[in-house]
């Protein structure tokens, strides 16, 4: 009888010794002809884990949760990115001179043109600044129609100055100071400069903030255009908020708030008007600034607002008893049609700055639209000083991006940890199975010798 045992025994171990190796080198099998991760030879690449949340108390598995977490990792391909180092920034300036003495004093009306967002070529910057220059085209409009005629020509030129590079920290207007200022002996900024009024994102909202970096003191030509703003905002768009943000100019930063701190900085008397209360709104730098953001008949108002305020200081009608209510532009001439061509042509293709070439239509087209009202209308050009640049532009702007789901690294720590010790006790297994079978046959040959 216990030879009939051994016998059955001896059959039953030789028998499970291919399902047993089976079982053992299964695994090992398996890691050698999975297939690999993707090779990342592309130039740039990271991973993204989405991460479940989970409740701490009664969850003794959340250290498993966190391994088995599904990951992207985003991988770009193309060659590097590089520096351009001879592509220029540009702006576009026009004037209208005054009608008297050669000492006039001058307002400077400013609007950078670009815009700004993640994606360059998504960056329409329908509010910022399209907006901005929407305005300043159809105060050019406006004006250059009283300078024609000889009796409504005021005594007051106007400089306007549609900037470039202002999404990198006004770069354009920054040069241009410096060009006008300190390089040059002859420009109506080293005369008399009355103020700068800057236009940025005034197409939306129910409100309108004049921010200073300095409040105009009483009896100055800005306190009274600061003053005229209030009255006509008062008595003719009683359902528009006007206030005053009063920021000083932090040096400290290496970005400008607005754009009026680069005039303030050279010592002129600037603000900048915009519909927004802080410069930290996300709304300037979003490539969700379509068109569709800019209301029309409130583009249309603020720029009567600011058309009439800018003529009652340079004709000086409140001290002529011209009452506050008493609209100097009617409806029908500020052109809402106009405007909205305006902002139709600039929301038509993306305007961030390492897009905007010096040749390109853009700045053809302002440079001709500027051409038909203002006189010397002409471009200024920058580009970035090479021993210590001040912007960089790449010539890679665009990059096809791969993603592939992939686990952390501590899944492939956990996951050697549970092969190991799958194989430890397939080991284990094994040594009993072997010691168990020289027993019996110890046994067998002990019953044997017996």
């Amino acid at each position: 009888m216990l030879e009939e045992a051994g016998e059955v025994l001896e059959n039953m171990l030789k028998a499970s010794c291919l399902p047993l190796g089976f079982i053992v080198f299964l695994p090992a099998v398996l890691l050698l002809v999975a297939p690999p991760l993707p090779a990342a030879d592309a130039a740039h690449e990271f991973t993204v884990y989405r991460m479940q949340q989970y409740d701490l108390q009664g969850q003794p598995y959340v250290l498993l949760h966190t391994a088995t977490a599904n990951g992207f990792q985003m991988v770009t391909s193309g060659v590097q990115s590089k520096a351009v180092s001879d592509w220029l920034i540009t702006s576009v300036e026009g004037r209208l001179t005054g009608l008297g003495g050669e000492d006039l004093p001058t307002i400077v009306i400013v609007a950078h043109y670009d815009a700004f967002g993640v994606a360059p070529w998504l960056s329409h910057g329908a509010d910022s600044n399209g907006s901005g220059i929407s305005v300043l085209l159809e105060l050019a409009r406006l004006f250059s129609r009283l300078y024609t005629y000889k009796r409504t020509h005021a005594a007051y030129n106007l400089l306007f100055f549609a900037s470039g590079g202002g999404k990198f920290n006004y770069q354009g207007t920054k040069r241009w100071l410096e060009d006008n200022l300190d390089h040059t002996d002859s420009s109506l900024l080293q005369d008399n400069v009355a103020f700068v009024l800057c236009l940025d994102t005034v197409g939306r909202g129910d409100s309108l903030h004049l921010h200073v970096s300095k409040p105009p003191r009483e009896g100055t030509l800005q306190h009274a255009f600061l003053r005229e703003l209030e009255m006509v905002a008062a008595h003719q768009f009683p359902e528009l908020r006007f206030s005053m943000v009063h920021k000083k100019v932090n040096l400290a930063e290496d970005i400008l708030a607005w754009e009026h701190e680069r005039f303030a900085i050279r010592r002129l008397p600037a603000f900048t008007l915009s519909h927004l209360e802080s410069h930290r709104d996300g709304q300037r730098s979003s490539i969700m600034d379509v068109r569709s953001r800019v209301d029309s008949k409130t583009l249309t108002r603020n720029t009567r607002l600011i058309a009439e305020a800018l003529t009652r200081v340079i004709y000086n009608l409140t001290e002529k008893g011209t009452p506050a209510d008493m609209p100097v532009f009617t409806e029908q001439m500020i052109q809402q049609e106009q405007l909205d061509s305006v902002m139709d042509w600039l929301t038509t293709q993306p305007r961030a700055a390492q897009l905007v070439h010096k040749d390109g239509t853009l700045l053809s087209t302002l440079e001709h639209y500027l051409g038909r009202y203002l006189k010397e209308v002409k471009q200024h050009h920058i580009k970035a000083d090479k021993r210590d640049p001040e912007f960089v532009f790449y010539d890679q702007l665009k990059q096809v991006m791969n993603a592939y789901r992939v686990k952390p690294a501590i899944f492939d720590l956990l996951l050697a940890v549970c092969i190991g010790a799958y194989l430890g006790m397939a080991y284990t297994a094994v040594q009993h199975f072997d010691l168990l079978y020289r027993t019996v046959q110890r046994l067998l040959l002990k019953a044997k010798t017996q």
